[in-house]
């Protein structure tokens, strides 16, 4: 007997632990997915660019105010390997970059110290798309901001700095300046 009450009390501990990861989990699994609802006005929605975390690096950048990676999806990757921008070609419908931004952050203890990332500011998105985006030279544009407290992400806003236009047009003004290049600044970085 007492036995049996020892495996029934060991039983529903059991199953409470397993009733509180399955709740945390849901919780985690809820706010990682999140991200992919947002949508900016007039266009763009995070969810098209699932994946973007594993995209192969295009280059990188940085500034006093940012660290960024620019990835590109398989598509833009076989253009740039092609000769894109130089052939002359245009990027092909399909073709997407994510240029995600961190806060730099001075590595003081390591060797050199390097600038590094430190907490995430922001993701950019770029698609090409000849018919939906026509007015944009057949770019479609998307900034979503991270809140590090709350670890959202928002569209970005015309109060942003720089201000946004907060639809898929957002980067059409200031991409002109490679109109060139197919409206893309980044060169695939030699390997």
């Amino acid at each position: 007997m007492q036995a049996s009450i020892h495996l029934a009390r060991a039983l529903r501990a059991c199953v409470g632990m397993f009733i509180c990861i399955a709740l945390v989990t849901s919780s985690v699994a809820q706010t990682a997915g999140d991200k992919y609802s947002l949508k900016v006005p007039g266009g763009l929605s995070f969810s098209e660019f699932r994946g973007y975390e594993s995209w192969e690096t295009i280059s990188t950048s940085h500034s006093e105010k940012a660290v960024a990676v620019i990835l590109g999806n398989p598509t833009m990757i076989s253009a740039f390997k092609t000769g894109f921008p130089e052939n002359g070609k245009p990027a092909p419908d399909g073709a997407k970059m994510a240029k995600i931004h961190w806060v730099p952050q001075k590595k003081e203890t390591t060797p050199g110290q390097p600038t590094v990332s430190g907490q995430l500011h922001d993701v950019d998105f770029m698609v090409k798309d000849s018919k939906r985006f026509a007015d944009g030279a057949g770019w479609g544009y998307a900034v979503f901001k991270y809140d590090n407290a709350s670890n959202t992400f928002t569209p970005g806003t015309t109060s942003d700095a720089p201000p946004q236009a907060n639809d898929a047009k957002c980067g059409v003004a200031c991409h002109t300046a490679a109109r060139d290049h197919d409206s893309v600044f980044s060169e695939y970085a030699k390997r």
